[in-house]
């Protein structure tokens, strides 16, 4: 049988099944899709491919899900560090952005963001920021999968004037990208204390009817409990929970402050935590009980936030570290052990965002977006655990290939649809521009 590509791995972790790992297995792959995963001996003889790889040292792996990003901010890694959140928002972060903000810088930062994730194994993230049909445009000319985060905030832009012309110009978005196989949407409301009831009412009726998910900052500090409950009499997930937002549909992301009460309603409702770990330590938000809201049956994914506030987009760094605070977190050393933490970083992301039936896991049928991870290096031996090694053990420099709907993005390291030097050249025209504050 003809195939497009045929990988001869010394291991494969599929995910789905769950702790399993094939050894000396190979996935063949046909239009963009995952028709068969076996032996290697078997695999010789069943199929001929137009493309073949030897990878003897490598573990295959679904390519990562990052479900929080705001990627064009990745101009901004280290502008602005050591702070609180609120303190780092209202006195650094936003004024740039009300200066700089533009089609452009969205470009360039998108672009640097998009070739940090291809070289980190990330095949697909789950956006919020402005001009998000210039974050659209950008995944579909690099080939690279996108959850394209409708915007909405209260407060005026250089995008948008109020919360009516956001969610205007988001449904046109979305409407514009409908078709195109490698982007979705979900509505993305800011947080609780940037969006009203009216608009926050307005989303939950178009989402539930264009079947879209809402993805929002939740109980990412104290303070925001705090300045809620002042407000309005309510903590922020129960004002959700009275708009009805409380859904399967709803992404909540960091979660740090949760009582029980919290964690048995989200589970009740079939929401999803995405937790950023590192991010939500930088910015001494908090620790999300990401072993107790697991054992409640929620759905938890895994995302980096922005790198002006974690600061890369190193999906390898944010398992290691979601599996090693969980532990300390719940002072048990069960919790979250490796195979929980990369099901939250494939499986559980692609859950969330409503693409289990396309990725997370290398399943036959499924999209052929596929990562390697070369475990030869020093760093990662001896190999008595494939797994235990990329969750405790690998860098994302280790990432040696990495396929998107059967497409090559990363060639033994190099990516194939970045020109390094071009994007090198507009990321330093950015570092001086944006080195002169407001």
């Amino acid at each position: 049988m003809q195939v497009d590509t045929l990988i001869h791995a010394r291991w494969i972790i599929p995910v789905e099944p769950e702790s399993v790992t094939y050894e000396y297995y190979s996935l063949a792959i046909k239009n963009g899709r995952i028709v068969d995963c076996l032996p290697s001996d078997a695999a010789r003889q069943r199929y001929r491919a137009a493309a073949t790889e030897h990878l003897d040292s490598h573990a295959l792996l679904p390519g990562l899900i990052n479900c929080h990003t705001h990627a064009a901010m990745t101009l901004l890694r280290g502008i602005a560090d050591d702070l609180q959140l609120m303190d780092w928002l209202q006195h650094h972060i936003w004024p740039i952005e009300q200066k700089w903000m533009s089609e452009s810088f969205v470009r360039d930062g998108t672009d640097l963001a998009i070739a940090e994730m291809i070289r980190g194994g990330t095949t697909c993230f789950n956006d919020m920021y402005f001009f998000p049909e210039v974050t659209a445009a950008q995944a579909v000319h690099h080939g690279i999968r996108a959850n394209i985060g409708l915007i909405v905030v209260d407060f005026p832009s250089v995008w948008a004037k109020n919360s009516a012309e956001y969610i205007e110009k988001g449904l046109a978005l979305h409407d514009q990208f409908r078709h195109e196989p490698l982007i979705t949407a979900a509505f993305a409301p800011h947080a609780p204390y940037t969006v009203a009831d009216e608009p926050l009412k307005k989303i939950r009726m178009f989402a539930d009817e264009l079947d879209l998910p809402v993805h929002m900052h939740v109980h990412e500090t104290r303070l925001e409990i705090e300045q809620e409950q002042a407000k309005t009499g309510q903590r922020p997930l129960a004002r959700l929970h009275s708009l009805g937002l409380v859904n399967p549909s709803l992404m909540a992301v960091h979660m740090t402050q949760l009582n029980e009460d919290e964690i048995r309603l989200f589970a009740e409702a079939g929401a999803h935590v995405v937790h950023c770990p590192e991010s939500n330590l930088k910015l001494a938000s908090g620790f999300c009980p990401v072993a107790r809201c697991l054992a409640a049956g929620i759905n938890v994914a895994l995302g980096t936030d922005g790198a002006a506030s974690n600061n890369d987009l190193d999906m390898f760094g944010e398992m290691r570290t979601a599996a090693l605070l969980a532990k300390a977190v719940a002072g048990d050393a069960r919790a979250v052990p490796a195979m929980t933490a990369l099901k939250m970083a494939t499986i559980n992301g692609a859950r969330a965002l409503g693409l289990d039936h396309e990725i997370g896991s290398l399943t036959v049928g499924k999209a052929a977006d596929v990562i390697a991870v070369d475990l030869s290096h020093l760093e990662t031996q001896p190999v008595y655990c494939p797994l235990s090694q990329i969750v405790y053990a690998a860098s994302r420099e280790q990432v040696s290939d990495v396929w998107v709907a059967g497409r090559r993005l990363l060639n033994r390291r190099y990516p194939t649809t970045i020109n390094n030097a071009d994007l090198t050249a507009k990321v330093g025209d950015w570092q001086r521009r944006l080195s002169v504050r407001p």
